[in-house]
């Protein structure tokens, strides 16, 4: 494959050139410049690079240009290359246009006039912008054979999409290269799915640790015992993963489906502090997971933690597949799940028109259809407003009569001036109807009306129940199932075999920490739930300092 390209658009030749100069001088080992003197230029160049199917990974153009604006470049731009990153440069009095550009343009970043020196003011920003630039691969190694209404299938594709592995979906009915290669690698529709790895094996209806295993992700722990262990690889997870790791704690890491939790299902976080663009649920887990490795964390997925066990001072804790690793402390960072949706019909349509995340092979699949979402919360919203993408239309079901106090005002108003979407009050879900998919909903109105509808997928987000039946024996909970913490297990907590107290984010087990959603009273936001991962390893310091 040909390098990447870097194009830099403006129409002044003196700044073009500065700007190609820098950029060389700091990418050209890796990428190719291109440069452009108008929209038009540039445009041009995107169409020819297009025609040979190049690479782009940066588009960094002036606002200030005549004929087209760098914005209105960079918003044509995204029907040739929509997955190319995307940079504004501008002058300070045209701040406001930028911000504006980043809400309303999908731009990702702005850069000021004049950028010297660029290893401060130009380099930091364009290199984290290039390091989450994830080319799809031409052709996948992995392929996955299935039905698009068989659940199992939609697991297998769950697994690998939420972990960031690539592949290529083959769904039988709709291309007939599926039937070809069931018959080269001897298998029939009998097991599907079907997952032809990359060296030409086959795996019929693989289990999932099985899969992850086959695909390079990691799921035994290398060592029996650690200074930490984190259940859990949400934001507070991997935070708790990073500080652990990072201060010389031995860590490990488990997460029973992917890293990312439920943060890295979402399509775009826009208020987490220093993203001013935003970032995918996937870009945040990606960066995340990556610090974490870097730091020496070992991270597990699939690997369900079924049991914490007390052998007074150390903690044991159980895995699914029958092992178990000694630690010291123990950070809980289950998060929540989202409650499942209790109606006629329900339960035979899970994984076949009804999810409970809106995830991009769920999209594609129902690509150009009737989509419906259950839920008034912020994670509700920016599952709605991803799946404008590629609804005909999009109905967001919320049972109050109003999104106030549920959800952010700045996903209300991208909600209100979506053009494909219409919000619902007071209306509830009362039956899902289908045979080996979903094809209509039943709707209840506040006044006892119902009424049936066409519907091709339902995404649901109602609810949240915290995962903490599996360590409850131990440790000491609200009425609803969430962790308490600090002054709320009491001063001396039963089972309280040590002198010092109870200390903040510690459970009514010592040296068993809680952070994120799972926690009683937190605050079910990514930023806090970051806060308290990183706390909890200060604590679990404090902890080890006294055995």
């Amino acid at each position: 494959m040909t390098a990447p390209v870097i194009l830099a658009v403006d129409d002044d030749p003196t700044v073009r050139s500065a700007v190609e100069a820098d950029l060389r001088d700091h990418y050209a080992e890796h990428y190719r410049v291109v440069g452009a003197s108008s929209g038009d230029e540039a445009l041009h160049a995107l169409r020819r690079l297009r025609a040979r199917d190049d690479p782009v990974a940066l588009l960094l153009a002036d606002q200030r240009m005549p004929g087209m604006t760098g914005v209105e470049l960079l918003q044509h731009a995204v029907e040739l290359y929509p997955d190319a990153k995307r940079a504004l440069l501008t002058a300070y009095a045209d701040t406001e246009a930028a911000i504006a550009a980043i809400n309303d343009a999908g731009v990702d970043h702005y850069l000021l006039k004049p950028w010297h020196p660029p290893e401060e003011r130009l380099y930091p920003v364009l290199d984290d912008l290039l390091e989450t630039w994830r080319p799809p691969p031409l052709v996948a190694d992995l392929r996955v054979i299935g039905h698009r209404w068989s659940p199992a299938s939609h697991a297998v594709r769950q697994l690998l999409a939420r972990n960031l592995v690539p592949y290529r979906w083959l769904d039988l009915e709709r291309e007939p290269e599926a039937t070809t290669l069931l018959e080269l690698v001897g298998e029939d529709t009998a097991g599907l799915p079907v997952v032809v790895l990359g060296d030409g094996n086959a795996m019929s209806r693989p289990g999932l640790p099985e899969l992850a295993q086959a695909v390079g992700l990691k799921v035994q722990a290398e060592r029996a015992t650690y200074d930490l262990v984190v259940i859990g690889a949400g934001p507070a997870g991997l935070a708790a993963g990073v500080y652990g790791a990072s201060e010389g704690l031995s860590t490990l890491v488990v997460d029973q489906i992917s890293a990312g939790g439920q943060a890295g299902t979402s399509s775009r976080i826009e208020n987490y502090l220093g993203f001013p663009a935003g970032l995918s649920g996937a870009d945040l887990t990606m960066r995340a997971h990556q610090q974490a490795s870097r730091f020496g964390a070992e991270i597990l997925t699939p690997v369900c933690a079924v049991r914490i066990d007390r052998v007074d001072p150390y903690r044991i804790v159980r895995l699914d597949d029958g092992s178990e690793v000694t630690a010291s402390g123990v950070v809980v960072a289950t998060g929540v799940s989202y409650r499942t949706l209790q109606v006629p019909g329900v339960e035979g349509l899970t994984g076949a028109g009804v999810y409970y995340a809106a995830g991009r092979s769920e999209a594609l699949d129902h690509e150009g259809g009737e989509m419906f979402v259950i839920g008034g919360g912020n994670s509700a919203g920016q599952g709605a407003m991803f799946l404008t993408n590629h609804a005909a239309h999009v109905t967001l079901l919320v049972r109050e009569p109003s999104l106030a106090g549920t959800m952010s005002r700045y996903l209300q108003e991208q909600l209100e001036s979506a053009d494909n979407l219409s919000i619902r009050y007071g209306t509830v879900v009362t039956e899902v109807k289908g045979s080996d998919h979903l094809e209509a909903l039943v709707l209840a109105g506040g006044d006892g009306t119902t009424e049936t509808v066409p519907a091709d997928a339902l995404f649901v987000f109602i609810g949240m129940a915290p995962r903490t039946d599996w360590v409850q024996p131990v440790v000491a909970t609200d009425p609803a199932g969430f962790l308490l913490t600090g002054l709320e297990v009491g001063v001396r907590p039963q089972g309280w075999n040590v002198a010092r107290q109870p200390l903040q984010l510690e459970t009514s087990a010592p040296g068993v920490f809680a952070a994120g959603d799972v926690r009683a009273g937190s605050i079910k936001r990514v930023a806090s739930a970051v806060g308290e991962g990183a706390m909890a390893v200060r604590f679990v310091h404090e902890h080890l300092a006294n055995l």
